[in-house]
């Protein structure tokens, strides 16, 4: 289903060849086992993660943007919303290893990445794995780390290893970090820096349930817990080869350029004190033929781009002070900055 679209862009048929841009048939690819639908994935993992958290289609449709198109994502919001409960679905949907940690100010970097130790039966040196060695890792309240524990995550993040005493071991693939922060609380927190926020492809909320959702909440919970009775319905190589399937998703010269004038409008308007960078234009570019081929097409359209603009470009931007005085926030600019730039139109 397709989800409501933004305001000022263009809406094109699912059947139109858009600018030379491969057919309207549903995305596939030849996997181990047979043909791997991207629409059937994306159908089955929601439904079963929608079996535990519920009402939050969009949000685990983002998620499993970033998950196809191999980012992160971080989760911003109030305690008791689900943010864990929806990592721990996750992981169990697509029958992958999960670690949680949880950031605090005395955590140290060897307890993200691991450390070396002196292995006295043996006489030699052995790396013992830490958290960071998962490919789902949740990284809870991580702004309650210090700057010298986040960092931890940076080489992790950007080239899937890690390097401990001059040794650089692989992280297994795939590699999801799900980091949370708590909007309210910021005594005691520290922020993330800007090249930290940049290796998040996406910053997504869930927001309250609405009234039938929380009905709804009560009902299914009463008896059981969803979670724990939770069985996987997709396997590690099926994520591994729609990952590397989303890359022949086709971006037409038209909607490439329309990236590159979005990403470029970041950087001039006079809100902005810090425009996108160049990894931001790689991630709506990847991020954008990830949901087009979650939702049935081969090839990207901008409405696609638009819809993700705020997701991928939000915690990218840096904004003036006098543009926070006047109350505007991030998310208007990039709304803004959206609904301005002109969207090519169907050839």
């Amino acid at each position: 289903m397709e989800l409501p679209a933004p305001g000022g862009q263009v809406d094109f048929d699912s059947h139109m060849h858009y600018n030379g841009g491969l057919g309207g048939e549903p995305s596939k690819l030849a996997g181990g086992g047979g043909s791997v639908d991207f629409t059937q994935f994306s159908q089955a993992v929601q439904h079963n993660v929608g079996q535990v958290i519920i009402g939050k289609a969009s949000a685990i449709e983002l998620l499993l943007v970033a998950l196809l198109s191999d980012g992160h994502v971080l989760i911003e919001d109030v305690p008791g919303i689900g943010k864990t409960t929806l990592a721990k679905a996750l992981a169990r949907s697509i029958s992958s290893s999960f670690a949680r940690i949880q950031f605090t100010p005395d955590l140290l970097p060897s307890d993200v990445t691991g450390i070396s130790f002196f292995n006295q039966r043996e006489q030699a040196f052995e790396f013992r794995q830490g958290p960071v060695f998962s490919q789902l890792l949740l990284a809870d309240e991580i702004n309650r780390a210090t700057p010298r524990t986040q960092s931890a995550l940076l080489e992790a993040m950007q080239e899937r290893q890690v390097t401990v005493d001059a040794e650089t071991y692989a992280l297994p693939r795939p590699f999801l970090v799900l980091a949370t922060q708590n909007p309210i609380e910021l005594e005691g927190t520290f922020p993330l820096s800007e090249a930290q926020l940049d290796r998040f492809v996406l910053q997504i909320r869930l927001g309250y349930p609405d009234e039938a959702e929380e009905e709804q909440m009560l009902l299914r919970y009463q008896q059981a817990e969803p979670l724990v009775q939770l069985q996987p319905v997709a396997t590690i190589d099926d994520v591994i080869a729609l990952q590397s399937a989303v890359r022949a998703i086709h971006v037409s010269t038209d909607v490439r350029r329309y990236v590159v004038q979005v990403i470029r409008a970041t950087r001039a308007h006079p809100s902005v004190e810090l425009g996108v960078s160049p990894r931001g234009t790689l991630a709506l570019a990847r991020a954008s033929q990830a949901l087009a081929a979650l939702r049935g097409r081969d090839y990207v359209i901008p409405s696609d781009v638009q819809h993700l603009a705020a997701a991928v470009l939000t915690h990218r931007v840096h904004v003036s002070p006098q543009t926070r005085l006047r109350g505007r926030t991030p998310q208007q600019v990039i709304a803004e900055i959206a609904a301005t730039v002109p969207a090519p139109v169907a050839s």
